[in-house]
């Protein structure tokens, strides 16, 4: 790792969580204009997840920001004019096709990548090329079949083909159609301007680390790789160049690198008060969030229901530009179940009815039902905020 240049500013930790927080989108007026698609340009990657409580955390994720936009309006401001495609980023994930030249890194470490998890049979790459060229976008079902007869990971040869192709970058994810992905041609799918490999390694690694530190406006070594899943020396190559300055962060025991633009106003405006996806790029690092919010959160969906501590999809409530507790949504016809609601304090009580209640308005239901509260002494002012 190179030495560091000595960091000419130093940030409060209230200075460095508002930073993030407007970074982010969740403070200030919300951008109506620019809309889902500005949310997206804005962070620069969505992340997809197969989980759907109250939504899919990609529709989660606008919601949280701009308010009870229209899952339609969602779903065709990502996917239609050729304005996003899906790629492996932080995980799978929404990225702006502006991005596309960023990832030729990742598509050429992929192609020269020299064991899979699947064989691929002779002749079953081109086959799938083939078809795609003369029927146009298909999902992996019109290819021949997503699965063989085994387990679920048991890819039929054209699925393994088609994702081969994904990774490579000779196909492109164009959308999602009942949850199944929408396979084109890269040639077809991404605009001219756009479909070359040109960028050397280095040059994609410092765009991408300039862009993950604009969308944070301030984090670690560690926070800053792992918006794109970059490796630390990746990092370490390239962050001298990436436009990003070094700052120091009270309380933070690791160095740190800022968004020149974040710092030099500033954060002023309204707060959001909202329900946050567990796959929110506020939160999806834990080590970020509790050293910003001292907020510990981790997605028990995949832990043994005897074991779960907050609930199996809980999603944090972030109020004043702090996460004051979290709720563990269902949906039960056309009424929100709050199946198990954590709040700090009192002073949750009337963010988190708000946010249930904006939350069940945004997804059709009619009425908020109250289960369980950590805090039993609250159950009864938190009913009463939501009548």
């Amino acid at each position: 790792m190179t030495s560091l240049p000595s960091p000419a500013i130093d940030l409060s930790a209230d200075e460095a969580r508002r930073i993030a927080l407007r970074a982010q989108g969740f403070l200030g007026a919300p951008d109506r204009r620019s809309g889902v698609r500005g949310v997206l340009r804005h962070l620069g990657a969505v992340q997809l997840d197969t989980i759907s409580v109250l939504a899919r955390s990609h529709e989660l994720i606008p919601y949280a920001r701009l308010g009870a936009v229209g899952r339609d309006t969602v779903e065709a401001a990502y996917w239609t004019e050729t304005h996003a495609f899906e790629y492996w980023s932080h995980a799978a994930c929404i990225l702006p096709i502006e991005e596309w030249p960023h990832f030729a890194f990742r598509r050429r470490a992929y192609r020269t990548r020299p064991q899979w998890h699947h064989d691929l049979p002779p002749g079953a790459y081109d086959q799938v090329i083939k078809q795609l060229r003369a029927e146009g976008p298909l999902t992996a079902t019109e290819l021949g079949g997503a699965k063989n007869k085994g387990e679920w990971w048991d890819w039929s040869e054209s699925k393994i083909a088609v994702e081969r192709a994904l990774m490579y970058g000779e196909v492109v994810c164009t959308e999602r159609r009942s949850w199944k992905r929408v396979y084109d041609l890269a040639e077809r799918a991404v605009p001219d301007a756009l479909l070359h490999d040109d960028l050397d390694d280095a040059e994609c690694l410092r765009r991408l680390v300039r862009l993950a530190g604009e969308a944070l406006g301030v984090g670690t070594r560690a926070d800053i790789a792992d918006y794109h899943r970059l490796k630390g020396e990746q990092f370490d190559a390239v962050v001298a160049e990436s436009g990003l300055v070094p700052v120091t962060v009270q309380g933070w025991d690791k160095p740190a690198w800022a968004d020149p633009k974040a710092l030099e106003t500033t954060p002023r405006g309204r707060h959001r008060t909202t329900l946050l996806s567990p796959f929110d790029s506020l939160i999806w690092e834990r080590a970020r969030t509790e050293r910003i919010f001292g907020f510990t959160h981790r997605l028990e969906a995949y832990v043994p229901k005897p074991k779960r501590i907050h609930g199996y999809f809980a999603m944090p409530l972030l109020a004043g530009g702090r996460l004051l507790g979290r709720v563990d949504p269902a949906r039960e016809g056309s009424t929100l179940v709050a199946r198990q609601v954590s709040l700090d304090s009192p002073k949750a009580v009337a963010p988190m009815a708000q946010a249930l209640l904006e939350a069940a308005s945004w997804v059709g239901c009619d009425a908020v039902r109250v289960e369980r509260v950590d805090r039993p002494e609250l159950t009864a002012d938190l009913v009463r905020a939501l009548t």
